[in-house]
């Protein structure tokens, strides 16, 4: 799992390139393009990330579709306007990109996706409980990043970790282990059609609450 240190938003993921790159924007003369990353599960289903990458990262590499890669980065929000709204858009954007040699694939595999935040909450989480009797709380974490920016990373916290994030507050000092994941939704349109679209979350697995006095220091384990 990633350590703590100094870095407040650490992404590393291990996949099988699923789609072409394309172009995606360029600022100040640096060129960005955008893919797909199939990232294994350990149930053995996948989840698809979208990435974005530097042109510079891909002068002496090629992604192509079927290749596995290893990336390692931040995990970034921007919004979009998408039908007169605006919308929050996630992608891992990559600092490092390697080819992963045959021979340690495979250990790399058993660790495919993990992510460290240490952020804030910024809007009150919602926890329900499903018709299957499971426990969820959905949260909002803002994530500081450089240049007075930020990324404001949507969550998912299960169980008794759910629970406890029904106490937090706008304001709260919070980090994050896990996972991102994808996860498809119906969503009803005004013409009455029903269209299904992708989700792109951070899966809670450990949480650690800071006060702001930074006296106490609560750590909350995945579930068993």
């Amino acid at each position: 799992m990633l350590e703590k240190n100094s870095e407040t938003n650490m992404v590393r993921v291990v996949g099988l390139v699923s789609s072409e790159k394309e172009y995606s924007h360029e600022m100040y003369g640096e060129k960005f393009y955008s893919f797909y990353l199939e990232v294994p599960r350990l149930s053995e289903s996948v989840d698809v990330l979208p990435v974005t990458i530097s042109e510079r990262l891909l002068i002496d590499i090629d992604i192509d579709p079927g290749k596995y890669v290893i990336i390692e980065g931040q995990l970034r929000s921007y919004n979009r306007y998408v039908e007169s709204t605006n919308k929050l858009v996630l992608t891992v954007f990559a600092r490092e990109i390697y080819l992963p040699k045959e021979e340690e694939l495979e250990e790399n595999l058993k660790r495919p996706n993990e992510i460290y935040l240490d952020g804030y909450i910024c809007k009150k989480p919602v926890y329900r409980v499903t018709p299957f009797g499971r426990e969820i709380a959905d949260l909002l974490v803002a994530v500081n990043r450089a240049y007075n920016k930020s990324d404001y990373l949507p969550c998912i916290a299960w169980g008794r970790n759910a629970r406890f994030c029904e106490k937090l507050l706008v304001g709260d000092h919070i980090k994050i282990w896990g996972r991102v994941q994808s996860r498809d939704y119906q969503k009803k349109l005004p013409s009455g059609d029903v269209e299904t679209r992708t989700a792109y979350e951070v899966s809670i697995t450990k949480l650690e609450y800071l006060e702001y006095d930074n006296n106490r220091i609560d750590v909350i384990d995945k579930e068993g």
